[in-house]
């Protein structure tokens, strides 16, 4: 089954002029541990679930790294300033982050204090729901995947939290915004399944 749904959700992607160009690409973007993730494969599962054009609702594209060994702001910033250069002909915002550092950051902005990642696999398996903890990238002829809570939710429309970093107003707000872009979502509130 795993095998099957990895190829629905790739051969979504591929069909996506956004996705596929980065992930034909991908010797470009250059960093170490990178993985193209989140809300931009989400959603261009959810558009072709729903029947929307593939690029609706999308507001940016994420792209993470994991570089220990530079943790500054300005080296992350270089990086996404490069791989938007060479993506320009994209006409989308693309966001590059250094997951090494995201602890450095974090507290001054959701409020409370995360642990250092130790990977970008770790990092992905915090994402704020099961849909959007995913990654892929291409490499060695193939392509990889890190879904540590699997394809069923994202394949099936199903909003759940991840409860491993988030708290329930950052789920919240996730949701109600994408409620009214993708209005046949299934959404698991907060509480639910407890």
């Amino acid at each position: 089954m795993e095998d099957e749904q990895f190829r629905q959700l790739y051969g979504i992607i591929l069909k996506s002029p956004l996705l596929s160009a980065l992930l034909h690409n991908w010797d470009k973007v250059a960093l170490p541990d990178s993985w193209l993730v989140a809300g931009a494969i989400a959603h261009t599962v959810w558009n072709q679930t729903f029947g929307f054009p593939l690029a609706h609702g999308i507001n940016d594209i994420d792209i993470v790294y994991f570089d220990a060994n530079d943790l500054s702001e300005d080296a992350e910033a270089d990086h996404a300033a490069r791989v938007r250069t060479t993506f320009s002909d994209l006409p989308i915002w693309i966001d590059v982050k250094n997951e090494a550092r995201v602890h450095l950051w974090y507290e001054a902005k959701f409020g409370y204090r995360i642990n250092p990642y130790t990977s970008t696999t770790d990092a992905i398996a915090t994402f704020p729901t099961t849909a959007t903890a995913v990654g892929l990238r291409p490499g060695n002829g193939s392509v990889e995947l890190c879904a540590p809570f699997g394809l069923f939710d994202l394949l099936g429309g199903v909003v759940r939290p991840n409860k491993r970093q988030i708290r329930r107003e950052i789920y919240e707000q996730k949701v109600s915004r994408w409620i009214e872009v993708w209005p046949n979502l299934s959404v698991v509130g907060w509480l639910e399944g407890e």
